[in-house]
């Protein structure tokens, strides 16, 4: 999906930063902490506002990657709304949070260097990513 990749590396050199929550208020995209129960977290759009909402309780990386998981919609589906699909259509949401997923690693991992200080297995643990995206990003 280097399309993806192409967006993220255009993305990081114009508003110089991967921290994805400073990249989403970068780009007018309201960050929202909320008690969210058991959901991690979702994107939104009324009117013409995106918002992402995150799980108040989330430890610094989880809340990195669903916030830069989160953005991946922001950009590539803005008017996807997955939580009404996935609840009330039968259309397959996989491939759009796939993409989403790919979008917050190439964010999160591509510009860093995961030397012997960071293993690829420990990143991925960290940041509570699945174990399936592996194949698919490198």
């Amino acid at each position: 999906m280097e399309y993806i990749e192409k967006k993220v590396k255009s993305l990081i050199i114009k508003h110089n930063t991967t921290d994805p929550i400073k990249l989403a208020e970068s780009l007018g995209i309201v960050v929202v902490h909320e008690d969210l129960g058991n959901t991690l977290g979702f994107y939104s759009k009324h009117f013409r506002f995106k918002f992402i909402h995150l799980n108040e309780k989330l430890g610094k990386e989880k809340l990195e990657f669903v916030c830069a998981h989160e953005l991946g919609h922001a950009i590539l589906h803005p008017d996807s709304n997955t939580p009404f699909l996935k609840k009330n259509t039968l259309f397959s949401t996989d491939k759009i949070e796939m993409e989403a997923n790919i979008f917050a690693m190439n964010l999160l991992f591509k510009e860093k260097d995961l030397n012997s200080q960071l293993t690829i297995e420990l990143a991925l643990n960290k940041y509570g990513i699945p174990q399936k995206l592996l194949s698919k990003f490198f």
